[in-house]
C-alpha cells in the first residue's frame, strides 16, 4: 500500500526544525520528497554509520549549492517537474537567489510554493530572528503555560516548531493539493509559527476574555484543579489524572481508596476554595504506592489515568505497544506515522544520509 499522497512530489530546501518536520510529515503521507542540503553539510556525514535523523526519514537528499548559478539552473529544473517546494528560509531570501515564488511559480503554475518562517512574510518583525520560545510568546500560547505563582513553563519546542509550524505547513500543503485538481493551478502559503500557535490556542481566547479562564496555574486544565494533574509516586515516578466528569471522578476517588475522604467528595469537585488542600491531599495518597502498583490498581478503569512514561518506556508499554505507536528504524526508536488510513497507509520510511542521492537520479526518476 502506498501513502494517500502517492505522486506528490516535493522540492524540501533544508532549514531547522519545522521545515523538516513539515516534509517528513508529507514524505509519511506518501509524497516523494527531495531534501536539497547544502554541500558543506553534506560532506561533514559520516556515511560509514546508517542514517538515523527521523527528519529525513522517507526522503531523498541532494547537495546543491545555493549561491551557485548552475546549481540554481538544476534546481529550477527540478521546480518544473515538481508538486510543491518548501522555502524554510526568511522572506526574501530565495527571491535574492533566484527562487522565489515569481520565478518558481511562473515556470510551473501548478507550483504549490510552501514558506516557512516565525514570524510571517510580513509584519513589524518579518525580518528578525526568532525561535519557538519567541513566537509562542507573541501568540499568548506561553503566558497560559506553568504553576501558579511561577513563570511560564516552555513546553520544549513542541507548539511553535512542530505544532503550529511543521504540521500547519504540511496541512497547508495537503489542502493546496486538493484545491489544485478543482482549479488545476497552485499558490503559495505563508505558514509563520506566531501563527500557528495561535491557532492551537484558539477556544482559550475567548475563555480568557471572558472570564472563564483565570490566570496561570489556577484552571481545571493548567495544574490548577486536583482533578487534572500529575503526581510523585512512592518511586519517584509520576501518573497524571484527568478526572473531569463527575463519573470518572468518582472512580478517581474510589481507586484511591479515599472515597469517604471530605476533601475528595464528588460535591466539592468543582469547588475551587479546596482544590489547594485536595491536590495536597491526593499528593500524599500517591506517594504511597509505586507506580506499577497505581497502574495496577486503575487498570482498565475510567479514572482518566495514565502512567507518565518517558520516551524509552513508550515502545514497551501494553497500549502503544499494540498499536505500533513507536517503532525502530535502524536502530533508533521514533514515533509511527499518523493518522491511521484504512487504505493508504501512512508510515515511517527509512532516513537518508544528506546529500545521498544524485541530481542525475531525482531528474530521472522525475521525467
Amino acid at each position: 500500500m502506498a501513502g494517500p499522497l502517492q505522486g506528490i512530489r516535493v522540492i524540501e530546501l533544508v532549514g531547522q526544525g519545522p521545515g523538516p518536520y513539515g516534509a517528513m510529515v508529507l514524505a509519511d503521507l506518501g509524497a516523494d520528497v527531495i531534501a536539497v542540503e547544502r554541500p558543506e553539510v553534506a560532506a561533514r556525514v559520516n556515511r560509514d554509520r546508517l542514517p538515523t535523523n527521523p527528519l529525513m526519514r522517507g526522503k531523498r537528499s541532494i547537495a546543491l549549492d545555493l549561491k551557485s548559478p548552475t546549481d540554481i539552473a538544476t534546481l529550477l529544473e527540478l521546480t518544473d517537474r515538481a508538486d510543491a517546494f518548501i522555502d524554510p528560509f526568511r522572506p526574501g531570501v530565495c527571491e535574492r537567489l533566484g527562487i522565489g515564488p515569481d520565478v518558481v511559480c511562473e515556470r510551473n503554475p501548478r507550483m504549490i510554493y510552501g514558506r516557512m518562517t516565525g514570524w510571517g512574510q510580513d509584519g513589524p518583525l518579518a525580518h528578525t530572528a526568532g525561535h519557538d520560545i519567541d513566537y509562542i510568546s507573541l501568540s499568548g500560547a506561553l503566558h497560559l503555560i506553568g504553576y501558579e505563582g511561577q513563570p511560564p513553563t516552555p513546553p520544549i519546542n513542541l507548539l511553535g516548531d512542530f505544532a503550529g509550524g511543521g504540521l500547519v505547513l504540511a496541512m497547508g500543503v495537503a489542502c493546496a493539493v486538493v484545491e489544485r485538481f478543482s482549479s488545476g493551478r497552485g499558490q503559495v502559503i505563508d505558514t509563520a509559527m506566531v501563527d500557528g500557535a495561535a491557532m492551537i490556542l484558539g477556544p482559550f481566547f475567548s475563555a480568557f476574555t471572558n472570564g472563564f479562564w483565570g490566570e496561570r496555574g489556577t484552571n481545571h486544565l493548567d495544574g490548577g484543579a486536583h482533578f487534572y494533574n500529575v503526581y510523585e509516586t512512592a518511586d519517584h515516578k509520576w501518573v497524571s489524572v484527568g478526572a473531569i466528569e463527575p463519573q470518572f471522578y468518582a472512580e478517581l476517588v474510589h481507586r484511591l481508596g479515599v472515597a469517604d475522604d471530605a476533601l475528595l467528595q464528588p460535591a466539592e469537585q468543582n469547588n475551587r476554595k479546596v482544590w489547594a488542600a485536595a491536590k495536597q491531599r491526593m499528593t500524599d495518597v500517591f506517594r504511597s504506592k509505586s507506580r506499577t502498583e497505581w497502574e495496577a490498581i486503575f487498570e482498565g478503569s475510567d479514572a482518566c489515568f495514565a502512567p507518565v512514561l518517558s520516551p524509552s518506556e513508550v515502545a514497551t508499554h501494553p497500549h502503544t505497544a499494540a498499536r505500533g505507536t513507536v517503532v525502530t528504524i535502524n536502530g533508533v526508536v521514533q514515533a509511527q506515522a499518523a493518522p491511521r488510513f484504512s487504505r493508504t497507509e501512512a508510515k515511517a520510511g527509512v532516513p537518508c544520509h544528506s546529500g545521498q542521492h544524485s541530481v542525475a537520479e531525482v531528474l530521472s526518476s522525475w521525467a
